[in-house]
């Protein structure tokens, strides 16, 4: 088994694609040891072969599952020698179309994932946290954790949750030397940008966006503001100009940024 070797480590949940992919690869580039964990196992491959024989561990995790964070944590620690440098909650899911659109059981996946799958890490990866110094927990909020999203309502909720779990941990565990911050990007062209309202849907949230004009990022803007989130000393790191813009909106003139949202939503068809 590879081992981190004196290396700092990070823990990567959803590492198989997009922003999670691409961090390991630049955490990788920069000297990091790097644990990639996702359920997409051939994903996983690929980027570890990227990366390196020595320059990773990796195995399947679904975040909901707190016997599945137990058995990635041990071996984790195994490799490290019982640290975690940066703990980098990246997994996310979610359903995009008018509410009623959406079903129950996909609210719940959404949920279960993207809120659950956060405290489950947190939980599940504190211990090696604690023996770290200058640890750090990364959590991925996007810009729909501070303006309210129609069409992606639970899935913003969901975000608004990490952000307030981020504020709360981040003042929690001052007195252990854990910093807990979060990564907020904009729209950044990465698979989750096809969801749909439901598994198969023909019309995607990338689709919209592209119709619509609005910007994309590159991954690799994303992966550098989790490299900042991981080292700076700020709590938000926002990932693009219009969620640098976003933010300054929800707290200067929030009466207009909610306009402009309501305006943005097309008519039911």
């Amino acid at each position: 088994m590879a081992s981190a070797n004196g290396r700092k480590s990070i823990f990567i949940t959803g590492a198989a694609s997009g922003i999670g992919a691409e961090t390991g690869r630049l955490f990788s580039k920069r000297g990091w040891f790097c644990g990639l964990y996702d359920v997409n196992t051939a994903g996983l491959a690929a980027v570890a072969d990227e990366l390196g024989e020595g320059n990773s561990i990796s195995g399947k995790l679904d975040v909901r599952s707190r016997d599945d964070w137990a058995l990635a944590v041990k071996g984790f620690g195994e490799a490290t020698g019982g640290t975690m440098d940066v703990l980098f909650n990246n997994a996310g899911v979610g359903r995009h179309g008018w509410f009623e659109e959406v079903s129950g059981e996909d609210n719940d996946w959404v949920v279960d994932v993207n809120v659950k799958g956060v405290v489950n890490g947190v939980q599940a990866c504190l211990p090696l946290l604690k023996k770290t110094a200058g640890a750090r927990i990364v959590n991925t909020a996007p810009t729909a954790g501070i303006v309210g999203s129609p069409r992606l309502a639970v899935y913003s909720a969901t975000k608004f949750a990490v952000r307030g779990l981020t504020e709360a941990l981040d003042a929690e565990f001052r007195d252990l030397g854990i910093r807990v911050t979060s990564l907020m990007p904009w729209f950044i062209d990465t698979p989750i940008l096809d969801i749909g309202a439901k598994e198969g849907a023909n019309v995607k949230m990338a689709d919209e966006i592209r119709e619509a004009g609005q910007n994309v990022y590159p991954v690799s803007l994303a992966a550098e503001r989790a490299w900042d989130a991981a080292h700076g000393d700020d709590i938000h790191y926002m990932a693009g100009k219009d969620a640098e813009r976003a933010k300054f909106l929800t707290r200067w003139m929030p009466g207009l940024i909610r306009k402009q949202v309501k305006k943005s939503v097309p008519p039911r068809t």
